[in-house]
């Protein structure tokens, strides 16, 4: 959530930073229950600074051995008015909270306005999309025969599911071992293993609860659960009401699950293939740090994706969200596109972002200084990569006019020495 008092310190200003997302600040009702608040606030303790006053007359009228009759009907009186002025003052202060909770976080100053991703600036590129002697296919004809079989996964679940066999079950699962080896040997982060099931504390300290109810997969009602959409909420959530040493930081994890997403938002779109499912893989990095590097951890992290690209040499460009793309809990965020050849355009792979302290302060995840200060923490995370994505990449840009695959040399060894995947049929 956002800093309410950086909201009471200037909510016009705030309003118009909110504007670069698409995002209508309701000043008005803002101010009104600000009013009230305070209205209420100064109500109740003034009555209950009254009530104290009357209570210890009514020690010293009865140690005198006046008649304090009159004095218990005051205090009674009192006591009512002030009960009815708590029960309006946490009216107004849940409707406050309400209202927080539904405001996305500032974009930062360098967020480009837009309204969505045709907007998005882009910051540099890196490698060259291949030149075919003959007529590339997608990866769904690539392995019409076998290796991605859509319509078996239809049968057993519906639409926008995929079962693998063979050697491209296998080289999927190498792609996320090379991720995770590369991220763990290289890039120092901690390996963590989560629940693929959270409840809505987490989805809601990591910004996809109370507004994006739809996009989860809720599988309890009454405990509320939901399977998560991404590892960012199960391992941003570890830190959830936690007070970390100053010296632990920074905290550096990834981790490995499947991720499930109702895509409520996206029907049409990208039916065909492995582009947009229900249920994918991913490798996300989570970086918990102090606030005076999150900056400089954002670079640090996406330069942590792109290395996956550029060791598996696949084409890509770096894209500066702009404001209508840019997500609810961001401020900053960086997307890595890698080119599909099918589709002669760059597709998302990677959103690398710096949530400044807006989840951590939903979370209360916080740190103590050396000074003995509590502070909140910056949060960032980033796909690093995801994995289904990936390996379309690498089967659009690796085919053979044959219908050959030929395999990244990183990942020959996790292929048992294989170096391309026989055509299909």
């Amino acid at each position: 959530m956002l800093d309410i008092k950086v909201l009471r310190a200037d909510p016009q200003q705030v309003a118009s930073r909110l504007k670069v997302k698409g995002f209508e600040l309701d000043v008005a009702l803002f101010e009104r229950l600000e009013n009230d608040r305070r209205r209420l606030q100064g109500e109740t303790e003034q009555l209950q600074n009254e009530r104290n006053v009357k209570s210890k007359g009514i020690g010293q009228a009865k140690a005198k051995g006046d008649d304090i009759e009159s004095l218990l009907a005051e205090v009674s009186g009192l006591g009512e008015r002030l009960e009815a002025a708590k029960d309006a003052f946490a009216v107004v202060q849940a409707e406050l909270q309400v209202f927080l909770q539904a405001i996305p976080n500032l974009p930062d100053t360098v967020v480009p306005e837009g309204k969505d991703e045709a907007d998005n600036q882009q910051l540099h590129a890196w490698g060259e999309p291949r030149q075919f002697t003959f007529s590339p296919q997608d990866h769904v004809d690539l392995t019409s025969q076998g290796g991605l079989d859509f319509e078996t996964a239809a049968k057993i679940s519906g639409s926008r599911y995929v079962v693998m066999h063979g050697d491209i079950a296998r080289l999927h699962r190498a792609l996320t071992q090379f991720m995770l080896d590369t991220h763990t040997q290289q890039h120092g982060y901690q390996e963590v293993y989560v629940p693929y099931i959270v409840n809505a504390d987490s989805l809601f300290g990591t910004g996809q609860l109370p507004k994006f109810a739809e996009d989860q997969f809720r599988i309890d009602q009454e405990q509320e659960t939901y399977l998560i959409p991404t590892a960012e909420v199960p391992v941003t959530n570890i830190y959830r009401g936690e007070i970390l040493d100053e010296a632990a930081l920074p905290i550096r994890h990834v981790c490995h699950t499947p991720c499930f997403r109702s895509e409520a938002g996206s029907y049409g779109r990208d039916t065909r293939g492995m582009i947009r499912q229900h249920q994918f893989e991913k490798v996300e990095m989570v970086q918990l740090v102090h606030p005076s590097e999150s900056l400089q951890a954002l670079e640090e992290l996406t330069s942590h994706a792109e290395a996956i690209l550029r060791a598996l040499n696949l084409p890509y460009r770096a894209m500066l969200l702009c404001g209508g793309d840019l997500g609810f809990s961001a401020a900053r965020t960086i997307d890595l596109e890698v080119w599909l050849p099918s589709q002669q355009q760059y597709r998302e792979i990677s959103s690398c972002s710096n949530f400044l302290d807006f989840q951590a302060r939903r979370m209360q995840a916080r740190f103590r200084t050396s000074e003995g200060k509590i502070e909140l923490l910056h949060t960032l995370n980033g796909s690093g990569l995801a994995v289904g994505r990936t390996l379309v990449a690498i089967l659009e840009n690796y085919q053979n006019e044959d219908g050959s695959v030929a395999v990244p040399g990183v990942l020959q060894s996790y292929m048992g020495g294989k170096d391309s995947l026989a055509p299909a049929g």
